[in-house]
């Protein structure tokens, strides 16, 4: 059964792999799945068709046979669990990597968004320059949390897992703001994660999506 995803025909971020596709389209490339893009305009994604696969008209969405999926821990689990490369064999360091997913879906990742929140979208209102120190504050919290538990290891727990491209997919989002290079080793781990084959071809896919005439 072919495997096909939806992606933002013109992604906001230009195709700089911000976009939640890419964490899919790198989690099929870590475990050897071919997979379909079907691209999507910002209009279509509030429209009835694609409201049915995800009901608050994202991306991506994830369609194989009768499955349907949305929620990129979702479909980033389902895939590790069926298919080898991005979970543990042992059940403790499967059970571990799997905490991970969740961690940064669940901790790291909110104090990110509520970043971009507040330097671009609540940018002009009046109490916006007073939240901003506490967003950061916050954020440089769980950074130091995580940096701490990261040490010198190359991955989060023994080798690349499920966990860890989350975690890079989660931490990416943060370069453009400069905080990620105040936390050396989070940054270095960040790297190690771009440069692994699987991302270098899920982010040249989605690339080339957003710079095609």
């Amino acid at each position: 059964m072919t495997i096909t995803i939806t992606a933002f025909d013109r992604s906001p971020d230009g195709g700089k792999g911000l976009a939640r596709d890419t964490r899919v389209r790198w989690a099929l490339e870590e475990v050897g799945q071919p997979y379909d893009v079907r691209l999507v305009s910002l209009r279509a994604m509030k429209e009835p068709a694609h409201l049915a696969l995800h009901p608050f008209g994202q991306i991506p969405t994830y369609e194989e046979g009768g499955l349907v999926l949305f929620e990129t821990g979702a479909i980033v689990l389902h895939l590790a669990q069926h298919h080898a490369g991005l979970l543990p064999a042992e059940p403790d360091a499967r059970a571990r990597a799997i905490s991970w997913m969740f961690a940064a879906l669940n901790t790291v990742e909110p104090p990110i968004l509520d970043l971009v929140t507040a330097r671009i979208h609540e940018a002009d209102q009046p109490w916006a320059a007073a939240r901003l120190p506490l967003v950061l504050e916050r954020l440089r919290a769980h950074l130091g949390q995580l940096d701490a538990r990261l040490g010198d290891a190359q991955w989060l727990d023994g080798g690349f897992s499920a966990g860890d491209l989350m975690m890079v997919s989660v931490l990416l989002r943060l370069r453009p703001s400069g905080v990620l290079a105040e936390f050396p080793r989070l940054a270095a781990y960040v790297a190690r994660g771009e440069a692994r084959p699987a991302y270098q071809r899920a982010f040249a896919a989605q690339l080339e999506v957003n710079t095609r005439p």
